[in-house]
């Protein structure tokens, strides 16, 4: 909020909000209104209740503020926590059946694993690995190591898992609109992606294709994490 008035505005339109979820859904709710400024408060009052994941959603309905891809992904960016980004669409009747996890050669992508299995055993998810083509031998025999173990890390924690290599490179935007594509042809109800900051050869998931898949002609929810910026990690990861 920008100021004491819009302060108080916010705390009644959340109780508002609260008492309709409350009855409709019968779920407790905690509100929280600050004055601030939403790309840093979102993450630092995430921090103070020991928040593991932030939902937003991308549309914007009247007389509140709209939020769109570009401006989502700026917020997220700044934020420690995942955060799970809806459209107007939001998520199916039964959660989180089926969840897309895209690897490419980039790989701080491959810290999303952990999570992805986090929320795949909780909502008894299955997992769908999507992986580029590479004509390149040896990238070709990265990739085929990545999607194996990311496949046996599945598995081996009891998770149904499927596997598919795409046609196009994971140096072009065409692996994003595969993503996709594969998403809801599986009627997938959650993308799990990193939002990787950097301009790197092989970031196929850089700045613009997290705004890509943020705003996904689907409108399937997408799982974005920032990088964790180390190599020792208290979860599993691939090492390539």
């Amino acid at each position: 909020m920008e100021n004491k008035k819009n302060l108080q505005e916010g705390k009644l339109k959340l109780e508002a909000l609260k008492e309709r979820i409350k009855e409709k859904l019968s779920i407790d709710i905690q509100t929280i209104a600050r004055i601030g400024n939403i790309y840093e408060d979102i993450d630092s009052v995430g921090l103070e209740i020991d928040a593991t994941l932030i939902i937003m959603g991308t549309h914007g309905r009247k007389g509140m503020q709209f939020v769109t891809g570009s401006r989502a992904l700026r917020i997220v960016t700044s934020c420690s926590i995942p955060f799970i980004i809806t459209q107007e669409k939001g998520v199916g009747p039964n959660a989180y059946d089926d969840i897309m996890v895209p690897l490419d050669l980039e790989k701080k992508t491959k810290q999303k694993i952990s999570i992805a299995a986090d929320m795949a055993e909780y909502f008894n998810s299955r997992v769908h690995i999507i992986s580029p083509e590479e004509s390149d031998e040896y990238l070709k025999n990265q990739l085929d190591r990545n999607m194996n173990f990311a496949k046996e890390f599945f598995v081996k924690k009891g998770i149904e898992c499927t596997t598919k290599v795409t046609s196009s490179k994971s140096s072009s935007s065409a692996f994003v609109s595969d993503v996709v594509k594969h998403s809801a042809a599986v009627t997938g109800d959650l993308i799990a992606i990193m939002n990787i900051h950097d301009n790197s050869l092989f970031s196929v998931f850089g700045t613009n294709y997290a705004q890509m898949m943020i705003e996904n002609e689907a409108q399937i929810p997408v799982l974005i994490l920032n990088p964790v910026e180390t190599t020792i990690m208290d979860r599993a990861v691939f090492l390539t």
